[in-house]
């Protein structure tokens, strides 16, 4: 496993994994350390079989602040090939995020700026703190949200990336929930118990199902049927019915019995 300096990946023995930004003296900012070792650390969940879903978290008081002023310093000497390697790897970052197998579930507290609404966005879930403040905040510096504008956009929809990126306006919590970037919004004090609840969920599913639901919605997409989109949903549960585990799931719920992978995640 690697021994990140930015980041920490803890693995529960129940078969899903957390991935912390852990730089709390910086409000977790990215930096270019940061950003490559995401990089490292999705390469290293997506090859992990064994994990069932991964939760994104923010060490301290916040989940992620956004650039780090220090490095946004040393990104206005560089020229603009080394900007652009640069901005290809943040790039990757939010890729690779969007692009995992398995379930992904944000859960944000304190700021969100910038960047850190691409890593929102870019997972399949989030939930977050009422009293969470997030941003779009690149126009306020003569920026843009560049390449997570797509993964925001999809997230929030067209009109409201609108507003929020031209805008540079902070919203809380509750209107992230609105707007369906989070799925829920609670008290701060009570995040970290509903956390619990959202994994005691996830682990009464299939880790087979979950990452095949996955490669399925991202062949439905927007859901415009075509015969090939046809095709592929048929293949795809029928595929699933034959598989071990979908014997299994089938055969426990005729049998009225709790199927393997639940045993397995109380172990």
């Amino acid at each position: 496993m690697t021994d990140f300096h930015s980041l920490q990946l803890e693995r529960d023995p129940r078969g899903f994994a957390t991935l912390w930004l852990d730089r709390p003296d910086k409000h977790n900012a990215f930096d270019a350390e940061m950003i490559r070792e995401l990089i490292l650390a999705l390469d290293e969940i997506q090859a992990d079989a064994s994990l069932r879903f991964l939760l994104l978290r923010g060490r301290g008081k916040h989940f992620c602040a956004g650039a780090d002023i220090g490095w946004m310093q040393r990104s206005a000497r560089l020229d603009y090939q080394a900007n652009l390697a640069d901005a290809r790897e943040l790039a990757e970052v939010m890729h690779n995020l969007h692009g995992l197998r398995l379930p992904t579930l944000a859960v944000v507290h304190g700021a969100a700026f910038g960047g850190a609404l691409g890593l929102i966005a870019c997972c399949d879930m989030a939930i977050g703190a009422g009293d969470a403040q997030l941003s779009l905040s690149e126009v306020r510096i003569g920026l843009a949200p560049a390449v997570i504008s797509p993964f925001v956009v999809q997230a929030i929809g067209e009109r409201a990336a609108r507003r929020y990126a031209l805008s540079g306006e902070r919203f809380s919590g509750e209107r992230a929930h609105q707007l369906g970037l989070f799925a829920e919004c609670y008290p701060a004090d009570q995040l970290d118990d509903e956390v619990a609840g959202w994994i005691d969920t996830l682990l009464l599913n299939s880790p087979q199902a979950m990452r095949a639901t996955k490669d399925l919605l991202r062949e439905v997409g927007s859901g415009v049927l075509t015969p090939a989109l046809r095709r592929y949903t048929e293949n795809a549960i029928a595929r699933l019915r034959v598989s071990p585990e979908g014997q299994e799931g089938l055969n426990a719920f005729l049998e009225k019995r709790t199927p393997s992978w639940r045993e397995q995640s109380r172990e």
